[in-house]
């Protein structure tokens, strides 16, 4: 028994209605659209960090220790100092960093406190914020077979009016604050400091602070 075709009478496909004509069109457009664009990445966000830095204020027959530095707006005054390096205590930076500006071994007696000042670089722009960790204590003299950190012209002794009397010449505003803080009677006994001996060796594994 035979079966009618299903092209019809004729041989020709059944006709297609207004709706049937509107889906194939929305098929084909659909198609046709760009492939959705992935968002740009983002970079990660830097956090702000201040620089620390350790500092000697050095008393010796009522002068004060400083270091002459060269620096892009000339030759400037500032306490023995520097930066903090990884893997060693504000301690251990601030006998190091003496002794690389000055000669000098430095022995700490106490803490003398924390101080922060902002800074802008004459000759990059660089806004810059400094968080100084300050000691004060005594230097033995000089070792003339060690050379001086690069930048360093020499050191000189003054007093307490001198250098109040030359602000202009003081690599950082936190050289007179330093001064004054250790002339009013400001101490701190160096126990006040914490190191976790995580300082000196990486922890074996990652966890936030």
């Amino acid at each position: 028994m035979s079966h009618p075709s299903p092209t019809g009478a004729f041989g020709h496909a059944p006709d297609t209605t207004l709706e049937d004509n509107a889906r194939l069109m929305k098929t084909a457009d659909t198609l046709l659209e760009p492939a959705p664009q992935a968002e740009p990445l983002q970079a990660p966000k830097v956090r702000w960090k201040p620089n620390v830095t350790v500092a000697a204020l050095i008393e010796r027959d009522g002068r004060f220790l400083l270091v002459e530095e060269q620096t892009s707006d000339g030759l400037l005054l500032n306490n023995p100092a520097g930066h903090l390096d990884p893997g060693e205590s504000p301690i251990q930076g601030v006998v190091r960093e003496t002794l690389e500006e000055t000669a000098c071994e430095f022995k700490p007696e106490g803490f003398l406190g924390m101080f922060m000042s902002r800074f802008r670089r004459t000759r990059t722009g660089e806004d810059i914020t400094y968080l100084r960790l300050a000691f004060f204590g005594s230097a033995g003299e000089a070792d003339p077979t060690l050379e001086l950190d690069e930048g360093i012209t020499g050191t000189v002794w003054m007093t307490a009016d001198e250098i109040r009397a030359c602000p202009e010449r003081h690599r950082s505003p936190l050289v007179l604050e330093c001064l004054e803080a250790y002339l009013a009677g400001q101490r701190y006994p160096l126990s006040i400091l914490t190191v976790h001996d995580s300082v000196y060796s990486a922890p074996a594994y990652h966890r936030a602070a």
